[in-house]
């Protein structure tokens, strides 16, 4: 995980912007979406299964990538 500062609020936070985990997901993603048709509730379930995790959706990061990356293969 990366660790970010937020130069507005001052706070650190954890990021799985590189998580190898997490960017081998992502790089799947596109994959996943043309072949299934998924949604984006769908796709981002299937981002956490292949990372083990729960949640992602409060790094901001993680999820602007994640869905800058399902929006691409959606359209």
């Amino acid at each position: 995980m990366t660790i970010i500062r937020d130069i507005s609020t001052g706070k650190i936070r954890l990021s799985l912007v590189e998580d190898d985990d997490f960017l081998n997901a992502i790089e799947g993603l596109q994959d996943f979406v043309l072949n299934t048709n998924a949604d984006c509730d769908m796709a981002y379930d299937w981002v956490c299964d292949q990372v083990g995790i729960q949640s992602f959706v409060a790094d901001n990061y993680a999820w602007d990538l994640f869905f800058e990356t399902f929006t691409s293969a959606d359209t």
